[in-house]
């Protein structure tokens, strides 16, 4: 997601039309037949991720940045108080959400004021985001999150070969900078965050995690799954 001019045609409006013919790969449609199995994946993980932490969703503000199509919000907004998400591609968002979605200015900017989410995800964006643009999105999120409030980071494990083969032959990866969950713990902390925990997840196929799916749970802390989520709290004022 390279920093667009005024007059540049954000990258993804140019995917949005044709975006699932340019995900679909025959090495990833072995691991998952159903497209929604990944979206599915994450928003199971989160739903833990909050139950750990003693999170309640229904009493929580979500906002999804770099929602795309808004596939996790229509899978998980409705659990929430309030559910927002905003992308820099306007082709992307869709015009018939029942939630609040805004255009990003830019890659590094949030149109939300300051502390109006409890929780913010950014799912597979921060490999598009470049440069400067990763701490400054950080820090973004950190600001419309309200003190105490939760940032989750889900992106691709560049630990994984699968992953890293994936990522290298789809489209609108062209542009991929994969950053590592070390990476992602510093980001983190420097943007003044107090990171929580790191998940790995997406170690077994679609088919073997209908019957084996808590052992999923068990490889968490196992730094070689597909994906991984970082997570972080901003810290309450003193």
């Amino acid at each position: 997601m390279r920093p667009n001019s005024a007059n540049e045609t954000p990258e993804f409006d140019r995917y949005a039309r044709s975006y699932a013919q340019l995900l679909d790969d025959p090495l990833r449609n072995r691991f998952a037949h159903d497209p929604l199995h990944f979206h599915r994946r994450k928003m199971q993980l989160i739903e833990s991720l909050l139950k750990r932490f003693r999170q309640t969703p229904q009493e929580m503000r979500w906002l999804d940045v770099g929602c795309g199509q808004g596939q996790l919000l229509e899978l998980a907004g409705r659990s929430f108080r309030q559910a927002a998400g905003c992308d820099p591609s306007a082709d992307m968002l869709s015009s018939k959400s029942p939630f609040i979605l805004r255009q990003q200015p830019s890659p590094g900017v949030l149109p939300f004021r300051a502390g109006s989410f409890e929780l913010v995800t950014a799912v597979c964006v921060y490999h598009h985001v470049h440069g400067q643009d990763r701490a400054l999105l950080t820090g973004e999120i950190r600001r419309v999150l309200t003190p105490g409030g939760i940032c989750c980071i889900i992106e691709h494990n560049p630990w994984n070969p699968v992953t890293r083969a994936i990522v290298r032959r789809c489209p609108v990866d062209v542009d991929a900078e994969l950053l590592s969950a070390p990476e992602t713990h510093s980001l983190l902390r420097t943007s003044g965050f107090e990171p929580m925990t790191t998940d790995y997840f997406l170690f077994l196929p679609e088919r073997l995690f209908q019957t084996m799916g808590s052992l999923e749970e068990k490889l968490r802390n196992v730094p070689l799954g597909g994906q991984y989520a970082s997570v972080a709290r901003v810290p309450h004022e003193s």
